[in-house]
């Protein structure tokens, strides 16, 4: 979004409704050659102990006399690195939920080995923070302008002056793949070993998946999809241009509802507001819903005019989450469950 980084209303409206995903800015490469190219033990060993460089989407380069071990990082990049067997120290963004359980957007991290700075929007503890004596700021970035995900703006100087580098892995206006590739970048400079069996299968299910993904809407053209989140007063349905996700999906053949530019305006080009008298105003098939904890699952909608929508009758609503983990191992799933919705998907609309 142009402005999110003035307009509050604009950013959080994103947050409730799930349409803030993509990637914009031009893939930037890991700034040590040696640490990237593998090389032999003894030229690992010293990139290991060497100096540290990482240029993020921002174009900014990220420096450290050694690879960063006091690493913090939004929820989602931490749940992405972990894959990846890199551990963040501490964390902010929706960590834990209010039974003590891990929220959606911790992935398999056990947060209890995790300092939580903040677990809601404008959460972020600098006490806290700078007690940690953080190498590195690991956030992912929604908009063209670089604002630092779930940085807090009113306290960003602070934080920043922390001293710590920031590194922003950019998630707008682009598709899945890339910002999948920039994660799994950052993880190599910081130590991953990304040749390893396990994350070379990961890969490998999601090209997969990819695929399968693809035949499933070859085969199905005329099922069409919504992406949608829910509020107490507005339901919101997303347009599939900015969300890195949706991008790739409909680039894969996925046939989206897609509202108006005019009705995209309001929020950037975004999602479109709909009141919950006006929410059949589209045909769908299939509707995958904002599973975060900040939207109302589909088991607590009582609006009568959502249970009498053909997809939700039939029984075809799947979750999506508008913030993948960037991880392949999390990620396959996503194409593997939307292509098996396609796959069973009887057309209501």
């Amino acid at each position: 979004m142009s402005n999110a980084r003035a307009t509050h209303l604009s950013r959080r409206g994103i947050l409730a409704a799930g349409g803030a995903l993509g990637l914009g800015a031009a893939l930037a490469a890991c700034g040590d050659d040696d640490a990237k190219s593998g090389g032999s033990d003894k030229e690992t060993a010293a990139a290991k102990s060497g100096p540290w460089t990482f240029k993020d989407d921002r174009g900014t380069t990220a420096k450290a006399d050694k690879i960063p071990a006091n690493i913090v990082s939004f929820i989602g990049v931490a749940a992405a690195l972990h894959d990846y067997g890199i551990e963040s120290k501490g964390v902010f963004g929706p960590t834990k939920l209010k039974n003590g359980k891990a929220d959606v957007q911790a992935g398999d991290l056990d947060i209890s080995k995790v300092t939580i700075l903040g677990n809601e929007w404008g959460q972020f503890n600098i006490e806290k923070y700078a007690a940690l004596s953080p190498d590195v700021l690991i956030t992912t970035m929604f908009d063209s302008a670089g604002t630092l995900w779930y940085v807090p703006e009113e306290s960003k100087k602070k934080i920043l002056a922390v001293g710590a580098p920031t590194v922003g892995i950019s998630v707008y206006d682009i598709q899945l793949p890339t910002p999948l590739g920039r994660m799994l970048e950052l993880a190599k400079s910081l130590g991953a070993d990304t040749s390893s069996a396990t994350i070379t299968a990961a890969k490998k299910r999601f090209e997969d998946a990819a695929a399968r993904l693809r035949a499933a809407a070859k085969a199905k053209p005329d099922i069409k999809i919504l992406a949608g989140s829910a509020s107490q007063d507005i339901f919101y349905v997303s347009g599939s241009n900015l969300s890195a996700d949706l991008e790739y999906y409909k680039a894969l053949g996925v046939n989206f509802v897609e509202p108006s530019a005019a009705a995209l305006k309001a929020s950037g080009g975004w999602f479109e507001n709909l009141s919950w008298e006006n929410v059949d105003k589209y045909g769908a098939d299939i509707i995958m819903m904002d599973n975060r904890t900040s939207a109302i699952q589909p088991a607590d909608i009582t609006e009568g005019t959502w249970k009498k929508l053909p997809a939700v009758k039939a029984g075809q609503v799947i979750a999506r989450n508008p913030e993948p983990i960037l991880s392949y191992a999390k990620c396959a799933p996503l194409l593997e469950d939307l292509a098996k919705a396609i796959e069973s998907a009887k057309k209501v609309s």
